[in-house]
């Protein structure tokens, strides 16, 4: 901890154990960021992201980083949704998130929701570098405000590359200091409760899912590659996770 905010990654590292399982070779976190191997499911193994401390707050620097080996399975989750708060120090939060898996592995990434509280400000930066043949399904929720408050300042990215080439890249800001109409309706319109899912699977070469609306605010749309990305808005968390769910269970 510094006086400019509290500095904290977390490492994990998924190999083949060459006996139908996932070895953790590496799995270590500081400050808030703890986390606990789960009983794994199959070959598939299980981690659960768990903060020690309220936060990020103003000025802090979180980051996870994730490695998946060839032909390992990790799912990562977490124990409760992350609140951002504001803090005694000066400035926006960060939370970097930094994910990569090789030929035939895979990698579920489905945390719990990012609420964004009442004069918080945070910055949240999520990168994905996928070899060709890997596998993924990455799941973003994000909640503006609690129950009956406004929301902080939040910006989003989340950049996802195959092979070296750009699959997605995009940005979202909302609350107060964002560009102008981020509460309209071309962007959020009224909805206090956004998310977005990516799946990225080898067979969708041969067999791409058709763009579809799923929904009043929610819509699947194939990406530049083996993949799809499911946007979707809602009043709350819980109506939010259930249109993701239905579409990752959709996808098979």
């Amino acid at each position: 901890m510094t006086t400019a905010g509290v500095r904290a990654t977390a490492r994990i590292s998924a190999r083949d154990d060459a006996r139908g399982g996932t070895a953790l070779p590496v799995l270590e976190g500081d400050g808030p960021l703890a986390l606990r191997r789960v009983r794994a499911r199959g070959d598939e193994a299980r981690v659960m992201l768990v903060g020690a401390m309220s936060g990020p707050l103003g000025g802090d620097r979180f980051a996870v980083e994730a490695q998946v080996g060839e032909r390992a399975r990790l799912h990562v989750g977490s124990a409760a949704a992350t609140i951002a708060l504001p803090g005694q120090a000066k400035g926006e939060a960060r939370y970097d998130v930094r994910l990569t898996v090789a030929p035939g592995g895979e990698l579920r990434w489905m945390p719990e929701q990012l609420i964004s509280a009442k004069e918080s400000e945070l910055e949240v930066s999520s990168r994905v570098e996928l070899a060709s043949g890997a596998r993924l399904v990455f799941r973003e929720e994000q909640v503006l405000g609690r129950a009956g408050e406004e929301p902080g300042r939040l910006t989003s990215r989340l950049t996802i590359r195959l092979d070296g080439r750009t699959m997605l890249d995009q940005e979202v800001a909302c609350g107060p200091g964002a560009p102008g109409g981020w509460d309209g309706p071309a962007v959020l319109a009224g909805c206090r409760a956004l998310g977005q899912l990516v799946v990225v699977r080898p067979e969708f070469e041969d067999r791409m899912p058709a763009p579809r609306a799923l929904g009043e605010y929610a819509a699947l749309s194939p990406l530049a590659g083996p993949g799809v990305l499911v946007t979707a808005l809602a009043s709350d968390a819980l109506r939010l996770r259930r249109v993701l769910d239905e579409a990752l269970a959709s996808l098979g």
